[in-house]
């Protein structure tokens, strides 16, 4: 038997699969019960570009609970932010398993209202 961990890192690997034949940017997810995390990957060259969660210091002063729909599009947003700095607007979104709903859907929302196209 499979627990619920190995189940949704199973899911994950046919986007993964998917994302590396477009060879793009991929725009990663990871959520837990009290905090969301994003990042932009490169696999090419694997090499994390930028990142964003709700662990960061100034993001941890606005929210009490960094495990909400709120923390999440303010991520979002973030990294959209932070993307566009870095001169990346086209990426892959990849969800890593998780359902799109709730806060993964409101991340990816925030992010394509803030210039990221996917």
């Amino acid at each position: 038997m499979l627990n619920l961990k190995e189940k949704r890192i199973r899911r994950s690997l046919k986007t993964r699969i998917k994302i590396a034949e477009l060879d793009v940017i991929r725009l990663s997810v990871h959520r837990t019960n009290s905090h969301i995390y994003a990042q932009l990957i490169d696999d090419r060259n694997n090499k994390v570009i930028t990142c964003a969660s709700t662990l960061e210091p100034d993001v941890r002063k606005s929210f009490t609970s960094g495990g909400n729909i709120a923390a999440a599009a303010f991520i979002g947003k973030r990294i959209a932010e932070k993307g566009k700095d870095c001169g990346i607007s086209d990426i892959a979104f990849d969800r890593s398993g998780y359902r799109y709903h709730g806060r993964v859907k409101a991340l990816a929302e925030a992010a394509r209202e803030n210039g990221l196209k996917f």
